[in-house]
C-alpha cells in the first residue's frame, strides 16, 4: 500500500479558462482529504471576490473562479500562501448522519451474492456493514451520489459482470472497497444490499444533499417493511427529519 502522502505544497492544474484544480496528496486517505476540505474552509474565509464554486474531491478540490476577477497565477499565488497556514484555525463542521436501511429481500438483490463471496453469512454482512461510520469523500456519478470511505475489508466485493439498467432510488450498495447510496433511480454495476426510504438528494430543497464531502454516514438497520414504508412516506412529504450525531 502506498504511504499516505500530504503534499508540501499544493499542485496546481488548470481546467480550462476559469477552473483551477488542486492537488492535495498523492492517494486516497483520510488524512489527504482532511487536507482538502480545511483547504476550503481557509479559502472560503478569505472571502476573495471572483470564487464561484469550490468543489472537492478525493485527494483535490476544483476552484471554479472568474478569471476577469482572478488570473490564473493570482490564483495559484494566494492558494499557495494558505498552504501552510495553522490549519487549527479552519473550524470543520463535520457530522454524522444516520441512514435507516433495510437490508435484503427485494431491498437488496445481490445480498445473498455478496454473503457467498465473502463466505460470511447474511446476518454478518449486514452487522459489518452497519456498524461502520463512513467518511462522505466526494458527491459525484449522479446528483448527490455519495462515495464513501472505511468499508471493512472483509465484505469487499467486485461490481456485477452486467451492470443494471435501473437501479432503483435509495439503493445501498458496495463494489470494491467502496460503499454508497443511489440517491436517484439510474444504471449502475455495484451490489445492491439494502435500501433506504429516506430522499437522500431533492433539487427543490435549499439543500438538495442531505450529507456533504467531509460529513459521516452510518447505516441503521430497520426490521420491516411497514417501517419502511412509513418513513418513505414522511420522507416524500418533507415530513422525516433524518437523525444526526
Amino acid at each position: 500500500m502506498d504511504e499516505v502522502t500530504i503534499n508540501s505544497s499544493p499542485v496546481f492544474a488548470p481546467m480550462g479558462d476559469s477552473a483551477l484544480m488542486v492537488v492535495a496528496g498523492n492517494n486516497i486517505s483520510v488524512e489527504v482529504n482532511e487536507k482538502v476540505h480545511k483547504m476550503i474552509s481557509l479559502i472560503k474565509g478569505q472571502d476573495w471576490p471572483g470564487i464561484k464554486e469550490i468543489v472537492p474531491t478525493y485527494s483535490s478540490f476544483v476552484i471554479h473562479f472568474d478569471p476577469l476577477i482572478f488570473s490564473f497565477d493570482g490564483l495559484t499565488e494566494c492558494v499557495a500562501g494558505l498552504w501552510d497556514c495553522n490549519e487549527t484555525s479552519a473550524q470543520i463542521k463535520t457530522k454524522t448522519v444516520l441512514i435507516p436501511t433495510l437490508y435484503g429481500s427485494d431491498y437488496g438483490l445481490d445480498l445473498e451474492s455478496v454473503s457467498k463471496l465473502t463466505n460470511l453469512s447474511v446476518e454478518e454482512v449486514i452487522s459489518i456493514h452497519s456498524e461502520t461510520e463512513y467518511l462522505v469523500y466526494a458527491l459525484g456519478f449522479s446528483p448527490g451520489f455519495p462515495y464513501l470511505g472505511g468499508l471493512d475489508p472483509r465484505i469487499h466485493c467486485p461490481r456485477l459482470e452486467t451492470p443494471r439498467i435501473s437501479v432503483p432510488k435509495g439503493s445501498v450498495a458496495i463494489a470494491d472497497a467502496q460503499t454508497g447510496v443511489y440517491p436517484v433511480s439510474s444504471p449502475g454495476g455495484w451490489r445492491l444490499i439494502g435500501q433506504t426510504p429516506v430522499t437522500m438528494f431533492d433539487p427543490n430543497r435549499s439543500h438538495p444533499s442531505i450529507v456533504t464531502p467531509g460529513d459521516y454516514i452510518r447505516f441503521v438497520p430497520i426490521d420491516s417493511k411497514a417501517e419502511f414504508e412509513e418513513i418513505f412516506e414522511m420522507s416524500a412529504n418533507g415530513g422525516y427529519e433524518v437523525q444526526v450525531q
